[in-house]
């Protein structure tokens, strides 16, 4: 689905398929858009993506969890070019601060407690046959080079 796709879609339904609401969507796409004018200073090629369908693309790879060659064959992208922009696109709204990105939270404490045991084992010498020279040694070969 691409963004002109997604802004004809009613309120409920674009909260379905992206699992984010309007107005969380256009600051997301407000914060992208100020890092991409702060990426474009050191140069390069335009994007051939708009910040809400890179948006957008980041937001069905975190709902549906289709591979970065799914996600980039319904916007017409390579699997690695679909990859970087979706890692830019959450490192971005992740360093904003204002989001949480589902799968990308620390790990929540749980109410169990462990007991941890540390057993000191002390060391125990490998058991290994003797070298015995006169068992083993074995006639010199003469006219060997």
């Amino acid at each position: 689905m691409r963004w002109e796709e997604a802004q004809k879609l009613p309120d409920k339904v674009f909260r379905r398929s992206t699992g984010v609401k309007r107005k969380t969507f256009t600051c997301m796409n407000d914060e992208l858009s100020k890092a991409l004018v702060e990426k474009r200073k050191k140069g390069g090629r335009p994007n051939k993506l708009s910040t809400e369908n890179m948006l957008l693309m980041a937001l069905e790879y975190l709902r549906e969890y289709r591979t970065y060659l799914r996600v980039g064959q319904s916007y017409g992208m390579s699997e690695s070019n679909t990859f970087k922009i979706i890692r830019w696109v959450e490192n971005v709204l992740i360093q904003c601060g204002k989001f949480n990105l589902p799968g990308k939270k620390a790990p929540l404490k749980s109410d169990m407690e462990y007991e941890v045991v540390v057993v000191d084992v002390a060391e125990t010498p490998i058991e290994r046959p003797k070298k015995n020279n006169g068992f083993f040694t074995l006639a010199k070969r003469k006219n060997i080079r």
